[in-house]
């Protein structure tokens, strides 16, 4: 007499619970080239920002020529940079990250990206068409803006409390800089603090796990 073969049993909550915590829970080492971008981003724009502050104050006095010099300069070492770690990245492969949240918080900063790429172009056309810098300045404003609700959208996934934080301080900084636009040695004051606390420290933290990760740390 043939033998019934046993139900599978069926899944309680628990189980369900336990399986999505370990989805979004699961290790999450980020990009060495995202790191790099926060990291290295806020360091040389916030202290591209820095000079301008002292050209503002007068405590720089360059000729123009150098002046010129010194902010290409700035994004030549920016490329360099992101150049080198993109190379790193590929020759590392992947990086073992949980399946749902990796594929989601990548998403997210992609299409910050991709929408970053748009407005820069939306706002620089519009300051030379009508010969208005100020609204070339408010591109800084839809960036932090656009970088607070990816930050926001990690904070969700991992509820690591810097990432809540620095989406919340890119929601301010994004507003701050919208009102400030006509006072610009307020506008580089915020621009150049917000660089370092919400690019430079995020990329920092990044990066150190990264690295970590990519030790067996």
């Amino acid at each position: 007499m043939p033998t019934k073969s046993a139900k599978p049993r069926p899944q309680s909550p628990e189980d369900d619970l336990a399986f999505m915590r370990s989805i979004v829970e699961g290790g999450w080492r980020p990009p060495l080239t995202l790191a790099i971008c926060y990291l290295a981003g806020g360091l040389l724009y916030g202290l591209q920002c820095l000079f301008h502050v002292g050209q503002a104050t007068g405590l720089i006095r360059w000729p123009d020529l150098a002046n010129l010099a010194f902010v290409a300069g700035i994004t030549a070492a920016f490329l360099v940079i992101l150049t080198w770690a993109i190379l790193r990245d590929r020759r590392d492969g992947p990086p073992n990250r949980g399946p749902l949240a990796a594929r989601t918080l990548s998403a997210a900063f992609s299409a910050t990206g991709m929408a970053n790429a748009a407005v820069l172009i939306v706002f620089g056309v519009g300051a030379v068409r009508d010969q208005d810098f100020a609204i070339w300045l408010y591109y800084a404003s839809i960036v932090f803006a656009l970088q607070a609700a990816a930050w926001y959208m990690a904070w969700t996934l991992k509820r690591k409390g810097w990432m809540l934080a620095t989406a919340l301080g890119g929601w301010a900084t994004a507003v701050a800089l919208g009102l400030l636009v006509r006072e610009p040695l307020w506008y580089l004051g915020v621009c150049t603090v917000a660089l370092f606390a919400l690019f430079a420290m995020p990329g920092w933290i990044m990066f150190r796990d990264a690295r970590a990760a990519s030790t067996g740390g």
